[in-house]
């Protein structure tokens, strides 16, 4: 089993996502101890966003006659869907900035966006091709936003993975929570003790799931 892990906070070790995202990947590799892990940084190792070179993915002859840029961009693409098709589970650090994730993550998803690839049109309208798959995203935010219905919709976070994740064609798609943490030390601790349990919750179902894939 393949799992791909994910960060995109640029707060180093202050970074909540990014703790959340290391017990998540160490609760799975304890229930799997096979699992094979690959680190992606989005903040040391961020796909440029889409511009003349970029825009596009070519296959095959499509690519030939590509600028040096293009190659270089389209290599970047290439690297980075292929590595995502090729995961079972990713877990993906996500931190609520200005309502939305951080531009860094908009980045890789618009890489591994292809048609082709992750998901194609059809006459029926598109359809996914990354299904069977497992995401577990660590879901950071300063303010409280799930529980609070005067806030609910500004949240354009985690409304825009689960939509994304869910294009490509993926259905098990879990959120391990810490909201209100900067409302101050008692409400970080809190939020941090609800996502340890979510984070038993989820990986626990997540990995059975998994199981019965893998045997299908």
């Amino acid at each position: 089993m393949k799992l791909l892990h994910i960060d995109s906070s640029p707060l180093a070790g202050a970074s909540v996502s990014r703790e959340l995202t290391r017990r998540i990947v160490a609760k799975w590799q304890a229930a799997h101890p096979g699992t094979v892990v690959e680190h992606l940084d989005l903040v040391t190792d961020a796909p440029t966003h889409l511009n003349m070179d970029s825009l596009g993915f070519r296959l095959g002859l499509e690519a030939v006659g590509l600028s040096a840029a293009q190659q270089r961009e389209n290599a970047i693409s290439e690297r980075l869907v292929s590595q995502f098709v090729a995961a079972d589970v990713i877990v993906v650090g996500a931190p609520m900035y200005n309502f939305s994730v951080p531009s860094q993550l908009k980045a890789w998803i618009d890489r591994v966006a292809q048609a082709g690839r992750t998901f194609t049109y059809t006459e029926q309208g598109p359809k996914g091709l990354a299904g069977g798959k497992t995401v577990i995203v660590a879901s950071t935010r300063g303010g409280a936003y799930s529980t609070n219905p005067a806030l609910s919709f500004l949240d354009h976070q985690e409304s825009y993975l689960q939509a994304v994740f869910g294009f490509f064609g993926i259905t098990n798609v879990r959120f391990v929570r810490a909201e209100g943490v900067a409302m101050g030390e008692a409400a970080k601790a809190k939020a941090l003790a609800d996502a340890d349990v979510a984070i038993s919750v989820h990986v626990g179902d997540a990995a059975n799931e998994a199981k019965t894939a893998l045997r299908a």
